[in-house]
């Protein structure tokens, strides 16, 4: 079984080929995206509506207030996506959406739009893991097939997942506290930086002497990380400053070294491991200049590297799409409820 996550998972109920349409529809957070995709490979059209600059003043993503946008959104994204396509609903061969991880009341938009078009044009219904369309954004605009070795980093979630198929995958490693994008909010607001803060501390750190300061790197299992205690260090760094002006640029490069590395290190490691030849980076944190760069580095010692475009790595509805299409551990109960967490 798939572990991400113990969920009963169905069979797809749908034969599909590659000049099939799916439309799908994603809304775990706080983008209402819709999109429609060939062959799960190639994307006719992507439409995101997102709620960045609404949340900014809150310092991070009030949950009713992003339900209440996804509902005002959802029939323009949905609308704009047919637009672009230049198609109507009767050409779709499937409708799909995020059933879960994610925000309750944000997922149920999504999914009852996906159900009620589905149910609309009388054509197949396919539920999506949201965990697994960040790992099909890989399959967009290339030709990687399993097997490979993922990592998924985003806000909620740090995992080395062994693909071996389109059916198999094992998580063989995860965080065992704060996933990678939370330790990346949580540091850049303790140092001031505005919502959304990993993407800005990602540009200071660019800027900055990422060996200025030694970071600890936790020790735990084989493959499963640990950042609550990178996170205290940093505290006790910017703490150690007593009021003094603060070497931003230099404690955000050292963070980012101490994280990146240690990512790095635990996916060689499973490469080497288990000799497979692919290694795929995927997640809204895919977009992190120095982890996509120590990713990539890989190639050098032979791997065969892939990271979605960045408009595919953070909340988009064609990675949905593209997951409904190739992945068999899909939900086709059209009353499927959603699920906030991986349980």
């Amino acid at each position: 079984m798939n572990k991400i996550k113990n969920t009963l998972f169905t069979v797809k109920p749908v034969t599909i080929d590659n000049n099939s349409l799916i439309m799908a529809i994603e809304s775990s957070c706080d983008e209402t995206a819709c999109a429609i995709v060939k062959g799960g490979r190639k994307v006719i059209s992507n439409v995101v509506a997102s709620q960045i600059k609404i949340h900014e003043e809150y310092g991070g993503v009030i949950p009713e207030i992003a339900a209440r946008e996804h509902l005002e959104a959802i029939n323009v994204v949905i609308d704009e996506a047919f637009k672009q396509a230049g198609v109507s609903g009767n050409q779709i061969d499937a409708f799909a959406g995020t059933v879960g991880p994610g925000l309750v009341g944000c997922l149920l938009v999504g999914l009852n739009a996906a159900k009620s078009l589905a149910l609309t044009y009388d054509k197949p219904f396919i539920g999506i893991n949201h965990l697994n369309a960040h790992l099909a954004a890989n399959f967009i605009d290339t030709d990687l097939e399993p097997p490979f070795i993922a990592l998924l980093v985003s806000g909620g979630h740090t995992q080395i997942i062994k693909v071996n198929s389109y059916s198999d995958m094992q998580i063989i490693g995860e965080t065992i506290d704060d996933a990678v994008g939370e330790a990346y909010d949580k540091v850049a607001r303790l140092i001031g930086l505005p919502y959304p803060g990993g993407p800005k501390l990602d540009k200071l750190a660019q800027e900055g002497n990422p060996f200025a300061f030694k970071l600890p790197e936790a020790k735990v299992g084989e493959y499963d990380f640990s950042f609550s205690g990178l996170k205290t260090a940093a505290l006790r760094l910017v703490k150690s400053f007593d009021g003094k002006d603060l070497p931003l640029a230099d404690i955000c490069a050292s963070f980012q070294e101490c994280v990146s590395s240690t990512l790095y290190k635990k996916v060689k490691h499973a490469l080497e491991e288990t000799d497979f030849k692919q290694v795929v980076l995927a997640g809204g944190v895919a977009a992190n200049s120095e982890i996509r760069k120590k990713i990539f580095s890989l190639a050098d010692l032979g791997y065969k590297v892939y990271a979605p475009a960045m408009k595919y790595c953070t909340d988009n509805a064609s990675m949905v799409a593209s997951a409904a299409y190739f992945f068999d551990n899909t939900f086709d109960n059209i009353d499927v409820e959603v699920f906030s967490r991986v349980k």
